[in-house]
């Protein structure tokens, strides 16, 4: 599928996307683990074209999650120097597209400093463009997210009654972010894998068989014109039907 089969006044606004089958891709390859995640660098930053094409204005992608610290060591070694040197190799080519960098996740002593400081530099240098925001989730889980948005609550003294869908939402990750219109996953896997619980309660899924590096711009045309097939009534009714 290609721009000119979609409907582009119907684009979703935010489209998140959980990144998986980079070890399976490597496996069939017969290559390490860790080469996948390496292959699944050009997906990503296909996938970032292809949103900014068709004006997509937030995009999130699940980089690491809280559970993934329980993988062998020598591949989360990987993961976090790959990540730091993705950050390091792109953030100046989104910058220049008018794209902000923005993280999700706990910023806790399992992050190397150096890392974090990349991340901050990222947020620094591209806080002021609009164009597309680019939310990296990083040692990011949706229960985390959500019992750190209460424990915030609770710290602040607010009352129980006070308590509302509201004040949880100010104390999530990046409480500006939209609710997700579109959810995508790759490598045939159906589950959301404790990814944006709380952003995802209205959104379409889509899962494809597409391994993650091989994933392009036109896997993302498809999961929109999947979307746009849909008719979405958040628990209401259509009145025609």
């Amino acid at each position: 599928m290609t721009p000119s089969d979609l409907d582009l006044a119907r684009v979703p606004e935010h489209v998140a996307c959980v990144m998986d089958g980079n070890g399976r891709w490597a496996t069939r390859r017969g290559l390490k683990r860790t080469d996948g995640h390496a292959a699944g660098e050009e997906a990503l930053l296909d996938t970032i074209e292809g949103a900014l094409a068709i004006g997509i204005q937030w995009l999130t992608v699940y980089a690491f999650s809280t559970e993934n610290w329980r993988r062998p060591k020598d591949e989360v070694k990987f993961l976090m120097q790959f990540n730091e040197n993705l950050l390091l190799r792109r953030r100046d080519e989104l910058h220049e597209r008018g794209v902000r960098i923005r993280f999700a996740g706990r910023r806790d002593w399992r992050v190397p400093k150096r890392l974090l400081r990349r991340m901050d530099e990222c947020i620094e240098l591209t806080a002021r463009n609009r164009v597309m925001t680019v939310t990296i989730a990083f040692n990011y889980g949706g229960r985390a997210e959500i019992v750190d948005a209460v424990r915030a609550l609770v710290a602040e003294g607010v009352n129980a009654e006070k308590v509302t869908e509201a004040a949880i939402r100010r104390h999530l990750y990046d409480p500006t972010m939209p609710d997700v219109d579109l959810m995508v996953r790759t490598s045939g896997e159906y589950r959301i894998s404790n990814f944006l619980l709380w952003e995802l309660a209205y959104s379409e899924l889509v899962f494809t068989e597409t391994l993650w590096p091989d994933f392009r711009r036109e896997h993302l045309f498809d999961a929109i014109g999947e979307y746009q097939a849909r008719e979405r009534r958040f628990g209401g009714i259509d009145d025609g039907k």
